[in-house]
């Protein structure tokens, strides 16, 4: 109930704040659950993600210091996130996606690079995919950075790619990761194209 009343808050705010967002590929999108990722390019990515996805409900990593804040926890909880510590990751990283994928109607969005500002990829999301038996979707958001930029109703595109399966008789070998990460930088690089052959992102933290 919670997460459905913030997603139609959210969802009224981003409308009046940036105009309607264009989404490609929905029919991508497959039937259960599956873990949408993408490259994190903005602190609000996951909430177009959300959208563009809807009416799938989703789970989020979120660091944990936000939980500290009792009103920020609430929220938290309620729209299905979980803490994760960066610094030191315990297996509950894992265990709680897992279970939820396994035993809920509801997806996960991550993003392997980790961090906003790092590009370079991850391959917790393959071990969960794999425990889960569930699908990787690759994603890519196109549009403000900023929040002020946000405001100024510059076009916000987001675009689904084919999902990518992960046999559970494959060993996650280091080579085996490589080669899944690979097909994830692809599908981005793929669907950036396919909205904008001329997309270069800058982080807007090096303009700093």
């Amino acid at each position: 109930m919670f997460y459905n009343f913030m997603r139609r808050v959210v969802a009224f705010l981003v409308r009046i704040l940036n105009g309607k967002i264009t989404i490609l590929n929905k029919d991508k999108l497959p039937q259960g659950n599956y873990i949408l990722v993408g490259p994190h390019r903005t602190w609000f990515d996951p909430l177009f993600f959300a959208l563009a996805a809807s009416p799938k409900q989703f789970a989020f990593m979120a660091k944990k210091e936000l939980f500290k804040n009792p009103i920020l926890k609430f929220i938290l909880k309620n729209a299905n996130a979980f803490p994760v510590d960066r610094e030191n990751p315990k297996p509950s990283a894992i265990k709680i996606p897992v279970k939820w994928l396994r035993n809920r109607d509801i997806s996960l969005i991550m993003f392997p690079s980790g961090t906003r500002h790092s590009q370079a990829m991850k391959g917790g999301v393959t071990l969960i995919s794999k425990m889960a038996n569930v699908p990787i979707v690759p994603a890519v958001y196109q549009g403000p950075l900023t929040f002020k930029s946000l405001l100024s109703r510059k076009k916000t595109v987001v675009a689904f790619g084919d999902p990518i399966y992960i046999d559970r008789k494959t060993k996650l070998t280091d080579e085996n990761q490589k080669k899944v990460i690979k097909q994830m930088e692809q599908a981005f690089n793929k669907l950036d194209n396919e909205i904008d052959p001329n997309f270069v992102y800058i982080d807007p933290s090096s303009k700093k």
